[in-house]
């Protein structure tokens, strides 16, 4: 009787072993193992090539969306500039990571959580705009590939003047308020210096500041518009490409997005590459590295962007030389 209780026993937990991995295998189960990834970007611009690229990546690390991962996009397609309500939103989801573009929304991410795992692109530089502690590793949550904006902004400037030899007079516009604007401002300062390229700064603070210097002739004061990278300037930053056709002013921007809408040139990282880098960071988080454990990466590569158009509407012959060593050229 004891060895068939027993019997009975075993028969039973076999039984219950073979209804949890049924129930695992199902589309319950599947659902509730997947894993989920906040994503947080600006206002401003399309992030679809980021996002994409992002989903890509994640695609051959075998993580598929809607069938082995989910996301949850807070993407502002307004003006809206204050990220911490959906910063907050996105943590109180619990993903299992945070994905975040640009300075900005990271630091919102990063208030609203010190658990999940965040990762950053489009930050131009994560140590002195507070978001880590350094490169090698970040000493919180938070690990990312950083777009090197400070540096590039000034080989952005020798690039302008290669596209552009006349323009001996720069007007920079800077955003008051936001660390990596200035940050990139005192890279694009000492080249100028050691170039002798005369650089007209104006910061703004805010869209009356910036709706103020749109009303100015920008051609009075300078030869060419140079942009940094900024979240309240690129939210205005149609009104300003049609200012700089208007004016015949060359605008040399960070972001080929940019160069797409019909600024002149970009110097920078590619958001689909971008996407597809950090991808390789949040396959792993969810294979169990901590944010803190992965050093923070650059971009693989940069890419010179030239719109041909535009340069044709301002009345600008674009060097053979430079054309040569344009990745891409938008017609």
């Amino acid at each position: 009787m004891k060895q068939r209780n027993f019997g009975r026993r075993v028969w039973t937990v076999v039984f219950l072993g073979v209804v949890v991995m049924l129930w695992a295998c199902s589309p319950a189960g599947a659902a509730a193992s997947i894993p989920t990834v906040g994503v947080l970007t600006p206002p401003g611009l399309t992030y679809d090539p980021l996002l994409n690229g992002l989903r890509e990546g994640l695609g051959k690390a075998g993580y598929i969306g809607g069938r082995t991962l989910k996301f949850i996009v807070e993407d502002s397609k307004g003006y809206l500039l204050d990220f911490a309500p959906r910063a907050k939103k996105l943590a109180e989801a619990k993903p299992e990571v945070l994905f975040t573009a640009g300075t900005a929304t990271t630091l919102a991410a990063k208030r609203a959580t010190g658990t999940i795992p965040i990762i950053f692109t489009l930050v131009g530089d994560p140590v002195q705009s507070g978001v880590i502690a350094g490169f090698a590793s970040s000493g919180n949550n938070v690990t990312g590939v950083s777009s090197y904006a400070g540096p590039l902004s000034g080989k952005r400037l020798e690039l302008l003047t290669e596209i552009a030899p006349n323009a001996k007079k720069v007007l920079l516009i800077v955003a008051a308020e936001e660390s990596s604007a200035q940050i990139s401002a005192r890279f694009v300062e000492e080249a100028a210096k050691k170039m002798g390229v005369q650089l007209y700064r104006r910061d703004v603070a805010g869209e009356g500041d910036f709706g103020q210097l749109l009303k100015e002739k920008l051609s009075g004061m300078a030869d060419a518009i140079f942009l940094l990278p900024s979240s309240l300037v690129i939210v205005h930053v149609d009104a300003l490409i049609k200012k700089a056709k208007q004016e015949r002013l060359p605008l040399i921007v960070n972001q080929q997005s940019v160069v797409e809408k019909g600024a002149l040139a970009s110097y920078g990282g590619d958001f689909r590459l971008f996407g597809l880098q950090a991808a390789k960071l949040v396959a792993k988080i969810f294979r169990g590295s901590k944010a803190s454990d992965i050093p923070i990466e650059t971009p693989d590569r940069f890419v010179l962007t030239i719109n041909l158009n535009t340069a044709k509407a301002i009345g600008l012959k674009i060097p053979r030389k430079v054309l040569e060593r344009a990745d891409k050229l938008v017609e």
